[in-house]
């Protein structure tokens, strides 16, 4: 768990720091922008920097026995709050990458969880990348909008010998990722006013068990201040120069990823036992896309992947040994429809699959996979994964790097 734990912070760490350096090259490409003029508005790479907080009580959901009341007090477990520190930055209005991708933010937020039985799941810290952006602007001062937060927890109570009600949490570091809705009131100049719906969800990615997750809805509100905004951002100017047209086109996006995963084992059609130790995953994704617009592309993908857990098995009459079959039992090739909504620095991929080549059992059925790709260059990126089999049975996690080939996608934001 150690080694698993340090790779999840290690990979924050390097996402955190790439996005960092996001924002420094920005504010070094202001210095070759020349002032005055509509066109250097339309091209302008200044930023606004924003600083925000927010409370959210929610709901959780009681999707397992340990959450509706089999803990050591023997209560359900419904409610818990959350308070958020985040910094974020987007582009000045009306300048094309504020225009085509409708008022777009991003930045890096912390999170701190206060859960009713924190005895038994503790009070976890979380640590996120977030983008959001506008979904439609009822008046110049009020809007609806958007956001994802995708990250890392540490600090839960998992599982243990001395914790073994808790079947939700398996590992003190988990996954985050959350979606929220709200909508956005201009207060002045600097302060804007946030309330919405908000829904999370915590997992460790099936590498460690148990992995049953925990899920919450529940409210949003808080307040975000721009420190450099300017006093007619309310007012739109009086020409503004049209997009440019976007080159339609098809790009390659090829990925390689590897991770590790644990794996129950059924002993009969109802009983599972859980196999020892970790297993390796590796895998390849083959994607061309065609390049719709500035926000959509869509493809099919050719998918490769190695389970050292697929169709391992276990003798009925001794379930503390397990056998692995041979190789080719382990691999499969499927193909998969592809969508990718892009924005700034992020695009957002899911798809829906299935294997063509395979040799049966674990590796049957349809698999659903839903990554994140983060810019590191023009073209190159990193993949951040999960796949899921027939819709509801976790599979594992996708990390990995992919690179962009024939991409004549055009940016304003770098």
């Amino acid at each position: 768990m150690k080694c698993g734990a340090g790779r999840l912070r290690m990979l924050v760490t390097l996402v955190t720091m790439l996005f960092l350096s996001y924002n420094i090259l920005a504010e070094e490409g202001n210095k070759n922008i020349p002032g005055g003029g509509i066109d250097s508005i339309a091209y302008s790479r200044r930023l606004i920097h924003r600083l925000g907080v927010d409370a959210r009580p929610t709901y959780i959901f009681p999707t397992n026995s340990f959450l509706r009341g089999e803990n050591m007090t023997m209560t359900p477990i419904r409610k818990s709050i959350s308070a958020h520190l985040k910094y974020s930055f987007q582009y000045f209005p009306n300048s094309y990458t504020d225009r085509i991708y409708r008022g777009a933010y991003q930045g890096i937020g912390l999170g701190y969880y206060s859960f009713e039985h924190h005895d038994e799941l503790g009070n976890p810290l979380a640590i996120y990348l977030f983008q959001g952006a506008r979904i439609a602007r009822f008046n110049p001062r009020l809007s609806l909008n958007y956001e994802w937060n995708f990250g890392v927890s540490f600090g839960w109570e998992p599982h243990s010998d001395y914790n073994y009600y808790n079947k939700v949490i398996g590992s003190k570091v988990n996954a985050y990722i959350n979606a929220n809705f709200y909508f956005n009131y201009i207060l002045s100049r600097q302060v804007d006013l946030v309330a919405g719906a908000d829904l999370t969800h915590f997992s460790n990615g099936n590498t460690r068990f148990p992995n049953a997750g925990l899920n919450t809805v529940g409210l949003r509100v808080g307040l975000v201040y721009n420190f450099n905004r300017n006093g007619d951002f309310l007012s739109k100017p009086s020409f503004q120069p049209p997009v440019p047209r976007f080159p339609r086109h098809i790009s390659y996006d090829a990925v390689v990823f590897g991770s590790w995963r644990r794996k129950g084992v059924y002993i009969d059609e109802t009983s599972q036992v859980a196999a020892p130790g970790a297993f390796a995953v590796a895998g390849f994704c083959f994607n061309p896309m065609y390049n719709f617009g500035y926000n959509f592309r869509a493809g099919v993908s050719l998918d490769g992947v190695y389970d050292e857990s697929a169709n391992i098995y276990t003798d009925k009459y001794d379930s503390d040994r397990f056998y692995r079959p041979p190789l080719s039992y382990q691999m499969a090739l499927g193909l998969s429809a592809r969508a990718e909504y892009v924005m700034p620095y992020f695009s957002v991929n899911i798809g829906v699959g299935g294997n063509i080549i395979h040799r049966g059992g674990d590796l049957k059925g349809l698999y659903q996979v839903l990554a994140l790709k983060i810019e590191v260059t023009r073209s190159s990126f990193i993949h951040i994964g999960y796949n899921l089999q027939n819709f509801h049975t976790p599979n594992y996690l996708m990390l990995g790097i992919g690179y962009r080939f024939h991409n004549l996608y055009p940016t304003f934001h770098r």
